[in-house]
């Protein structure tokens, strides 16, 4: 009724005498919305060739502005929606969040690239009422890895071999120009003094994936390396590697888990041996040490606790040349013996392929596996290998005073940075020893910097640094179970030193560690895990999926 009274009142009558029935019923339908605004209303003289579906659409739209609606509904059809989108304003270009350069009334910044050896120890000394420090790192604890062998088994837990980095450095936790950001870095302006990150996960975070970048003035890259494959085909889909805590988790869990699966009614005798057998591929340290407290676990807790399997369960070491080869060749002789009289079946091989369930050799032995360690060494990262700057046999070339020379204000340490030729000195070996060494001289480096006014960006550049860098070697530990292990404290191979095997060998290399660990809490932790293991045994519990 409304409708007719206000097309009484104009010319609308004869407008709307030219609209289909069907168009008009749709028009009738806004009639208390079109009372309100002819106007609007009026429009519809010009739709007579328009299908119904867009009048439709138009009604709606009176109706919703008629109500103090201000935002249009969503339309049905697709052409429609596309217009709407093509006639909408541009999306305006996201602008990627920073941490910006930093001001006069500042500290300068200093941005730490990893949480290893090198990383934590320049940490722990670096000079905080001279310098912000922020640290971006996919983790956000560092590892102890002497003992990390000792976490598979169940001899050491987890949290006893990882110390927080706000522990390390509590300015991190408490300073309000110093942060710790959870992100992998992936690109450096060294021109702009900007690094570039990704956040590890999006969990919460507005857009995927979350990018950020953070000025600097001074860089300290300390990335570490990746295990060794050899571009090997399968090592990655099946092996599992030994460096950090979720790489120890996942070994003790399919560990575990494999045990309790051969005990499976209708497991043949062949599966249940497949499935028992450990193989450790690499005699280093780490692969030793790993052999070794597995053998201790066998001999000690399956024997014990799983004695329908402790008849089949074996272990393989497979090395390409001499295990423990930085060792003195008596002490080789000794782990060799050792490991051979604890069960523990030594290959010398080469590694050709690695399927699902079985290792192949270049001499075409086939070695069946249920679980796989792969512990070859390491080398550099993919990040290290795409980065604009020098490098040294893969590594990022540094000088004397652990600066990379051709940019201004990066620094590189650890297993990342190698000497050099220039410098005339070798590049130094992958060993913890050394990113720890190298961290506490750089920290002693920015120390003096930053006393001579040089901490900004460009403002070191004519510094007197002190005396460069020098490494000398302390010697080298490994456990191989049974309360047994090696050390060698010579400074090389043909150098005179103390070489010792055996019990005291073992007592020496639980100190040592035990000393070195980063705090009292984790020291506590250790020394605790080591009495309930020996009174008590390891812990045999599967957590996790």
């Amino acid at each position: 009724m409304a409708l007719s009274r206000i097309a009484r009142g104009s010319s609308l009558s004869q407008s709307l005498s030219k609209l289909s029935p069907e168009t008009a019923q749709i028009v009738s339908r806004t009639g208390q919305s079109a009372s309100n605004n002819a106007r609007q209303v009026h429009l519809f003289t010009l739709v007579s060739s328009c299908n119904k579906t867009s009048i439709q659409n138009y009604s709606n739209n009176i109706i919703f502005q008629s109500r103090g609606i201000s935002n249009t509904p969503q339309f049905q059809h697709p052409s429609a929606q596309a217009a709407l989108d093509y006639d909408s304003e541009p999306e305006t270009e996201r602008v990627m969040p920073e941490l910006g350069p930093t001001k006069g009334f500042e500290k300068p910044r200093v941005v730490v690239l990893g949480t290893g050896w090198g990383a934590c120890r320049f940490l722990k000394d670096i000079d905080t009422k001279i310098y912000d420090v922020v640290c971006i790192s996919p983790r956000n604890h560092m590892v102890f890895t002497p003992l990390l062998a000792s976490t598979c088994v169940g001899t050491l837990e987890f949290r006893s071999v990882a110390e927080p980095v706000s522990r390390i450095q509590d300015a991190l936790a408490k300073s309000p120009g110093s942060h710790f950001f959870l992100a992998n870095c992936t690109a450096i302006d060294s021109d702009k003094h900007e690094v570039y990150c990704t956040v590890v996960t999006n969990d919460g975070l507005p857009y995927e994936p979350y990018e950020f970048k953070v000025a600097y003035d001074k860089l300290v890259i300390s990335v570490g390396a990746e295990p060794m494959t050899f571009n090997i085909k399968g090592v990655y889909e099946h092996a599992t590697f030994l460096r950090e805590v979720y790489h120890a988790q996942k070994i003790r869990q399919k560990l575990l888990l494999n045990l309790m699966l051969s005990e499976h009614p209708g497991i043949s005798v062949e599966e249940k041996r497949r499935l028992l057998h450990c193989v450790v591929v690499g005699g280093g340290p780490t692969g030793v040490e790993f052999t070794g407290e597995l053998s201790d676990f066998i001999m000690r807790d399956v024997r014990q606790r799983y004695t329908h399997a402790k008849d089949h369960i074996k272990i393989t070491l497979i090395e390409g040349n001499e295990l423990l080869g930085p060792f003195d060749p008596k002490l080789r002789q000794y782990a060799t013996n050792h490991l051979a009289k604890s069960g523990v079946n030594i290959v010398k091989g080469i590694v050709q392929e690695v399927q699902k369930e079985k290792i192949l050799l270049k001499d075409g032995t086939e070695i069946p596996y249920g679980l796989l360690v792969w512990s070859t060494g390491v080398g550099p990262s993919k990040f290290v290998n795409k980065l604009d700057l020098p490098k040294s046999r893969g590594r990022i070339g540094v000088d004397e005073w652990l600066r990379v020379p051709s940019v201004q204000d990066v620094f590189a340490l650890g297993d990342c940075a190698g000497y050099l030729e220039h410098t005339g000195k070798e590049v130094l070996p992958a060993l913890a020893q050394v990113a720890e060494r190298q961290g506490k001289y750089l920290a002693t480096v920015f120390g003096t910097i930053g006393k001579q006014r040089g901490g900004r960006a460009y403002q070191s550049k004519d510094v007197d640094l002190g005396k460069p860098f020098e490494y000398h070697h302390l010697g080298s530990m490994a456990s191989v179970g049974r309360y047994k292990a090696l050390v060698d404290l010579k400074q090389n191979k043909d150098s005179d030193g103390l070489s010792l095997a055996g019990f005291l060998g073992w007592l020496m290399w639980r100190t040592a560690y035990l000393t070195r660990t980063y705090s009292w809490r984790n020291r506590i932790y250790v020394a605790a895990n080591w009495a309930t293991t020996l009174f008590f045994g390891r812990d045999n519990s599967r957590i996790g999926v």
